[in-house]
């Protein structure tokens, strides 16, 4: 990363901060926090001696770094919304990993301005996991059980006169049996002091709108709130700012506020830089507040022109363009890094997926952490914000159930103020899979949050993942909202659109078709809930649970039907948890096996079918499975080609398998190439693709690999910031003297880093491998993993090696640079 972008990728990623004046400062608390777990009486005190403590950065999770353990997640129940009547013993369920318990955090923060006249000083939480009670000076400050939302609270009156030595304490509490998926533990994200004058805009006090977008012409709605400005008259200055810095609208207006209203100004950008995912263009507008002719606040909110409609019949428009949402749901761990957010990793994340050709998110199935919306905005991903997983019906015993009717409306409203800025939002969902749909009274919950989404931002639409077709096709709850969203049923799309007024139909969750990377099971045929005496499934792409489906049937529906949207896939990445087909009773599964891209970021041959379809910009052409099966030699072993071509022939140490072409024989060959009858032999296999006038356009090679030589390592971030969080993902590999990949090696790898970082973590993307992420040591999976390093807070080279015993060891340097 350029030194340019860094400084410019800070600036978007926080867009209400102060620049300059003194006037308002905002800085994390990441440093000097003492963790522990357990609980501690007298914890929330100021004198309290937490010296023994652990010494961590925040943002932390205390469970990751396990150890795995069968009795961590051990559950006796149904999963209703698997259609399961009978409670069985579930393992894995939430990664079996030590999430329960309660832990407790301490640092403090010191606010000098106190010394200089009134202030007012608000701690912001991003997230934190979970029940948390947030003391000040041994003084209680806010209580916020859902961890997943941003929440804040004025701590003013608690902070000592003079500003200094403030202590903060912090009681965090995981109950068991509270989250059907890993939910990380702890202060796993950001920390925020902000200090402001007594009069100042407040967290999430702006509210951009574009009521009209055209080509030629925007206009720009901004509402700026205040607080204690009652009976003042205040005067803003506000300037617009493209992408360049460069001023495109000004205004100055002054008005008189009463009663809580906000300060509204209207603008006009001429030809204006819409955003889009193809063209994701930023502006910020600059407020500088006045009063009696003083500067007291300064404000920076950073927002897109775009348009969106949902037309029936028709479907989505963005920028007045039809367009089907090529989307993925994704849970918010981070793999090896558990649900501590890491912007490097998240942007890694998305740019795989981007590659892939997706271009929108579902934030399944709780509010995001506000770095990955940035994110989204930066790159040019839409986004479907998505806050619960249950409402007032219990899915978990201990889940968000037990504070829903106290606690909706206030989370709902945190989530809405937050990111109705974000351009990269173009819908609200309320709920997945909620035991509420189906209930004779449901719509009515349903309505009422719907309206929360309407009353704080009218602009875009509210959808629902469900799941009971029938029950929300006759009791009203499907026909009341904005937008239909159905989570598999894909043989029910059609009646959903003759029968709900909406006249149109969206793939909320689609899907989930299991696979291990790099794991091929025979004989090749498309099955439900199939399992293994290995605990994995095949990669040959044709295995589905009982409730879902195959990635073709979901293409086919967007294709066929003008009336669907598209689909957001479950999903982008396995996550920790959920080990489906293996989540009654087989442990050591611990992760999904959903994902299109692997626990360790790496690809699946899943990800080359989306991809063929949906990366409009490059070709692609992938064969599967790979050719090293010693005692597969005469046998049929199916081959598969992933193709943007649209024909291609095969060939089997030099001798034609034959020209295979997409038809419409059935929807899997629509989609792929297959050559069923390919008979084992050790060798060369080969794919030609062909384009549409039957020109050879492309082939590539797969080699039967001989015995394990050395050590790959390969990495796309040769340089990264020298800050002390910015991560390098090494893909590390074992390959023959001749440099093809032995796909069935599992040995173990040993990792040493020198110089000016540090090593992060590890992961193999085997959803059975109980290997601790943290260690410097990793299994190999498929002949492969990823290693990841951090840099530290001074410049200079990073030097990875990784060793194995019997296989020549491999080096990389990683450069970390000055900011």
């Amino acid at each position: 990363m350029k030194k340019i972008d860094i400084i410019l990728f800070c600036l978007l990623l926080a867009p209400c901060i102060l620049m300059g004046q003194g006037l308002r400062r905002e800085f994390l608390l990441e440093k000097n926090w003492r963790f522990s777990k357990g609980d501690f009486e007298q914890a929330a005190n100021a004198a309290f001696d937490d010296s023994k403590w652990q010494q961590v950065a925040v943002p932390h999770d205390w469970a990751i770094y396990g150890p795995f353990d069968r009795s961590h997640d051990l559950q006796q129940v149904a999963v209703t919304q698997n259609g399961e009547k009978v409670a069985t013993v579930k393992t894995g369920r939430t990664g079996g990993l030590p999430y329960v318990g309660i832990g407790w955090y301490r640092s403090t923060f010191d606010v000098p301005e106190l010394k200089d006249g009134k202030k007012q000083v608000v701690l912001k939480f991003d997230g934190a996991m979970s029940e948390a009670r947030v003391y000040v000076n041994g003084q209680e400050a806010c209580f916020w059980p859902f961890g997943y939302n941003t929440f804040h609270c004025d701590v003013t009156n608690l902070l000592h006169t003079d500003g200094m030595d403030n202590r903060l304490a912090v009681r965090l509490e995981n109950k068991p049996q509270s989250s059907r998926w890993y939910p990380g533990a702890g202060l796993y994200r950001n920390v925020h002091v902000i200090v402001t004058e007594e009069m100042h805009v407040p967290v999430w006090g702006t509210y951009v709108t574009t009521p009209f977008v055209s080509d030629s012409s925007a206009s720009v709605r901004i509402e700026t709130n205040l607080e204690n400005a009652d009976g003042k008259a205040i005067r803003i200055l506000t300037d617009i700012l493209d992408s360049d810095g460069k001023v495109v609208a000004h205004k100055e207006n002054q008005q008189k506020l009463n009663y809580g209203n906000p300060f509204v100004q209207n603008f006009e950008i001429g030809n204006p830089s819409l955003w889009s995912p193809e063209s994701p263009s930023l502006y910020r507008a600059v407020s500088k507040i006045y009063v009696d002719d003083k500067l007291v606040d300064q404000y920076q909110t950073r927002f897109g022109v775009r348009d969106i409609k949902f037309i029936a019949d028709k479907g989505f428009f963005l920028n007045g363009k039809l367009r089907k949402f090529q989307g993925v749901c994704n849970h918010h761990d981070l793999g090896p890094l558990g649900a501590a957010i890491n912007i490097s990793a998240l942007r890694y994340q998305l740019e795989l997926l981007m590659d892939m050709g997706c271009d929108a998110i579902r934030t399944a199935h709780n509010m995001p952490a506000p770095e990955l919306v940035e994110l989204c905005d930066e790159l040019g991903l839409m986004m479907m914000i998505e806050p619960f997983d249950e409402w007032n019906i219990a899915k978990c015993k201990n889940g968000y159930h037990r504070f829903f009717d106290e606690w909706a409306e206030r989370d709902m409203v945190n989530m809405i103020h937050h990111f109705r800025n974000n351009p990269s939002v173009v819908m609200w969902s309320i709920g997945n899979e909620v035991p509420t749909q189906c209930r004779p009274d449901g719509y009515k919950v349903a309505s009422f949050l719907q309206e929360i989404c309407h009353r704080e931002d009218p602009t875009r639409p509210v959808t629902c993942g469900m799941d009971q077709v029938s029950c929300v096709l006759e009791n009203g709850f499907a026909s009341m909202l904005d937008i239909p969203g159905f989570n598999y049923r894909v043989h029910r799309y059609e009646e959903a659109y003759n029968k709900l007024p909406q006249n149109l139909v969206l793939g909320t969750e689609t899907s989930s078709t299991v696979s291990s990377r790099g794991v091929y099971k025979f004989p090749v045929e498309k099955r439900g809930d199939a399992t293994y005496s290995d605990h994995q499934s095949s990669s040959y792409d044709m295995e589905h649970c009982s409730w879902s489906n195959l990635p073709d049937d979901d293409f086919a529906l967007a294709e066929d039907h003008h009336w669907t949207m598209g689909q957001f896939v479950w999903t982008g990445f396995d996550y920790l948890g959920e080990p489906s087909p293996y989540d009654t009773d087989a442990w050591p599964n611990h992760s999904s096996m959903f994902g299109i891209i692997d626990l360790a970021s790496i690809p699946k041959d899943r990800y080359y079918l989306y991809r063929s379809l949906w990366n409009k910009k490059e070709s692609t052409l992938h064969m599967l499975p790979h050719w090293t099966w010693p005692d597969r030699v005469g046998e049929k072993t199916p081959v598969f080609v992933y193709t943007s071509y649209p024909r291609a022939e095969l060939f089997l140490n030099g001798k034609s398998q034959g020209i295979q072409e997409k038809s419409n024989q059935s929807v899997q060959h629509r989609y792929r190439l297959m050559w069923m009858d390919v008979l084992y032999e050790p060798g060369e296999l080969k794919v030609i693709a062909y384009d549409t006038a039957g020109n050879v356009a492309e082939e590539k090679i797969i080699r039967t690999a001989g015995k394990p030589y050395k050590l790959e390592l390969e990495t796309n971030h040769d340089t990264i910031p020298a800050d002390g969080k910015s991560l390098a993902y090494v893909r590390v590999k074992v390959v023959d003297k001749e440099g093809n990949i032995c796909p069935d090696e599992g040995s173990l790898v040993h990792f040493d880093v020198k110089g000016a970082g540090s090593y992060r973590a590890a992961a193999n993307g085997d959803p059975t491998c109980l290997d601790m992420f943290h260690l410097p040591q990793m299994h190999l999976f498929s002949g492969q993993l990823t290693a990841i390093v951090q840099s530290s807070e001074q410049p200079g080279y990073i030097l990875l090696e990784a060793k194995s015993k019997g296989l020549k060891s491999a080096k990389i340097t990683v450069k970390s640079e000055g900011l």
